[in-house]
């Protein structure tokens, strides 16, 4: 296992198109799982959960994404269908982290919705721990109501993203990073 330190300086988004199988067996899906679920939590809400999709769960959900975006571009080409359709296949384990806030008179809907956004990278991070490729991705049909439902969210609860893990096909290569000059400032 890589030093923490070391892990977190190089990090990167591997993209789902350059992962394969296998994915993460049983015991490091919960490893995963549990390592995303330990995350600044004010208030103990667990404002977040969420959905595995592995196996042909991953085509039902294809299947649902591009039926909604059939019915919202009726002129849409048989190939833009078809790559609605593929959108969760490339990784073999795909994780929606579904984001779900709650009244609380001391924990606003805001300080929630990062919480679940930490669980996301979290979930990221410890993919690549155990040396898988991770990469967190939205796209339109994360914000679609339609498809939401239709994935059994809740009216709601929002999708943080889609986490895609899987091996990687090819070294990966870092990008530009930002200097930190340019972030940084002191009061």
């Amino acid at each position: 296992m890589p030093d923490a330190l070391e892990l977190l300086k190089t990090r990167r988004s591997v993209k789902p198109r350059e992962m394969s199988g296998p994915g993460p067996s049983p015991s490091e899906l919960e490893t995963i799982l549990t390592i995303g679920a330990r995350v600044p939590d004010h208030g103990k809400l667990a404002p977040w959960r969420f959905i595995i999709f592995e196996g042909d769960a991953r085509l039902r959900a294809g299947e649902v994404i591009a039926g909604v975006f059939a019915k919202k571009h009726p002129n849409a080409a048989p190939a833009d269908i078809e790559v609605e359709k593929r959108r969760l296949t490339d990784a073999p384990l795909v994780i929606g982290v579904v984001s779900l806030t709650k009244p609380h008179p001391k924990v606003p809907p805001w300080e929630q919705e990062l919480s679940a956004g930490a669980s996301a990278m979290n979930i990221v991070t410890a993919a690549t721990a155990l040396g898988y490729g991770a990469c967190w991705l939205t796209g339109w049909f994360a914000f679609d109501r339609d498809v939401l439902d239709r994935l059994g969210l809740k009216a709601e609860e929002k999708l943080a993203g889609f986490i895609h893990i899987g091996k990687m096909t090819r070294p990966n290569e870092d990008r530009p990073r930002p200097a930190l000059s340019d972030l940084v400032t002191r009061f």
